[in-house]
């Protein structure tokens, strides 16, 4: 199983060892700002650095540059479509999220995922909450039983996305 991981750009670079590993392991790495700021109200030089500074990490870290990006909170803007398009960047929103950076509670976060995942959907999740982490096998043991198959994004769509366009499903 390959999923995609939107990396943090600091955190990126300050556990390049995990990036690395987790590049190690099949999974696909992308950008997900350097700050983890609100890109859509962010000025156009902002953006630029915020994506820049978390390209650069991740090419560091892993010797590949990421072709995706997912701006926190999910704002964007033409500024944003702008500037990731210039960084080669595709923008991937997400089709299912069980606010699990609300609702810390793993029965209930896994609950929403399978209920309301369909083929096609990119599921939203935050690894940073132990609830999230916590439901994450039983969301995969659940949607497996159910005959899906976990991929990256890139694998979703069967080609790299445009640069600077929107993806949320396939």
């Amino acid at each position: 199983m390959r999923v995609t991981f939107f990396l943090v750009g600091r955190n990126a670079a300050s556990h390049p060892e995990i990036v690395r590993r987790t590049a190690a392991g099949g999974h696909e790495l992308a950008n997900h700002s350097d700050t983890h700021t609100d890109l859509g109200a962010a000025s156009s030089r902002k953006v630029r650095d915020e994506l820049a500074r978390t390209q650069r990490a991740i090419r560091q870290a892993t010797g590949t540059t990421p072709t995706l990006m997912r701006p926190p909170y999910g704002s964007t803007d033409g500024t944003v479509a702008a500037a990731a398009k210039r960084e080669g960047l595709a923008q991937i929103l997400w089709s299912v999220d069980p606010l699990d950076w609300q609702v810390r509670d793993a029965r209930t976060v896994a609950q929403r995922v399978v209920r309301r995942t369909r083929p096609g959907d990119i599921v939203l999740l935050h690894d940073i909450h132990p609830t999230t982490v916590a439901a994450t096998p039983v969301i995969i043991d659940r949607l497996a039983a159910n005959g899906y198959t976990f991929v990256t994004v890139t694998e979703l769509f069967g080609h790299r996305p445009q640069p600077g366009r929107r993806y949320n499903s396939r």
